[in-house]
């Protein structure tokens, strides 16, 4: 056979209910994702920032990323709701390497989907409980939901996903924040389509079951640069990107015309500290434009303790183990910066 079933995993139920999301923290997100979803409908004039690690290795690391950001976050909450980013799943191009720690715990280790979906959760939980502030994730597989339903304030679907007809569908039964990113093609067609699918109820198979979904007025579009077909990078955070994505919005049967934009990936042709400059000229967009400055609802960045990559294995606290980010110091101070500047 070409499939080997090596363990029976726990069902989210069964998960949810050895692992609780603690009431206060419970509480904590009600709250939050109704921020997030005021900022989407433009109920809000605050600005969103999803921040931090390209990926989530080490529970100790994360935690003491994200209550660093609890901390800047009570000096700019009136202008910023902050969301740290603690992605736990990550997609791989060609399927080798490190994909996240719900399907390895540990790094050095061998692959363990029971342990890593424990670890996963145990994780997210920590990190709402020493900072106050529930996370984002990237969705890489729709069948997972269940197990961060109650988590999670914001999810992620990535440009492999985006074209995905399950990844869409099961976004349309979401009741948070959900950004569809651009494929790595760069069609804007495709992000809106897959927009419009998210935000309209569908009836599909899920889990083993038959499902209805009411669809999910808060799916919007994130632009992340995109690849061409001789491997090249290519921005896509530009003023008139952002004015040709408003007006395809138009164009579409959709409401709560929204737009994050991730300035790493191909926005910053991988060059992480790019990040900083892009943020700038963004911001710098929405000030000049007024159909800019209410489409463009937040920023994507990606930021650890300690600046740069590293290999697996070496052993650098905090440093991240993918591609690499930004450090703590340059990161505080574009907090602060984009805060005075929304």
């Amino acid at each position: 056979m070409s499939f080997h079933f090596i363990q029976k995993l726990p069902t989210p139920q069964e998960i949810r209910e050895e692992y609780p999301m603690p009431e206060s923290c419970a509480k904590i997100k009600k709250e939050r994702d109704r921020e997030i979803a005021d900022i989407l409908t433009g109920k809000s004039d605050k600005f969103l920032l999803i921040i931090g690690p390209c990926s989530a290795d080490n529970e100790s690391a994360v935690c003491e990323y994200a209550e660093r950001l609890a901390a800047v976050n009570e000096k700019v909450k009136s202008r910023l709701v902050i969301v740290p980013r603690i992605y736990t799943n990550k997609p791989r191009t060609t399927g080798d390497g490190y994909k996240g720690i719900t399907s390895q715990p540990d790094p050095e280790g061998k692959t363990d989907f029971k342990a890593g979906l424990i670890a996963m959760r145990k994780m997210q939980i920590h990190a709402a409980q020493v900072s106050g502030l529930t996370a984002a994730d990237e969705m890489l597989y729709p069948e997972n939901w269940g197990y961060v339903q109650d988590i999670l304030s914001y999810v992620a679907i990535g440009a492999r996903s985006v074209e995905d007809q399950q990844h869409r569908m099961t976004v349309s039964g979401f009741d948070v924040a959900s950004g569809m990113k651009n494929p790595t093609s760069g069609d804007f067609n495709v992000m809106l389509n897959s927009v419009y699918a998210a935000q309209h109820p569908h009836s599909f198979v899920y889990r083993g079951f038959e499902v209805h979904t009411d669809g999910n007025p808060l799916a919007h579009t994130v632009l992340r640069g995109s690849v061409s077909k001789h491997g090249s990078n290519t921005p896509n955070y530009h003023y008139e990107d952002i004015m040709r994505l408003s007006d395809m919005y138009r164009e579409r049967d959709l409401v709560n015309h929204a737009c994050v934009i991730d300035t790493n990936h191909s926005n910053s042709n991988k060059q992480f500290r790019q990040q900083i400059r892009i943020a700038k000229e963004i911001l710098h967009s929405r000030s000049e434009n007024e159909e800019i400055r209410q489409i463009v609802k937040g920023l994507m960045i990606e930021s650890y303790l300690v600046e740069g990559a590293q290999k697996i294995g070496e052993g650098v606290y905090g440093k991240s183990i993918t591609d690499p980010c930004l450090g703590w110091e340059d990161s505080e101070r574009l907090i602060y910066e984009i805060a005075e500047r929304v």
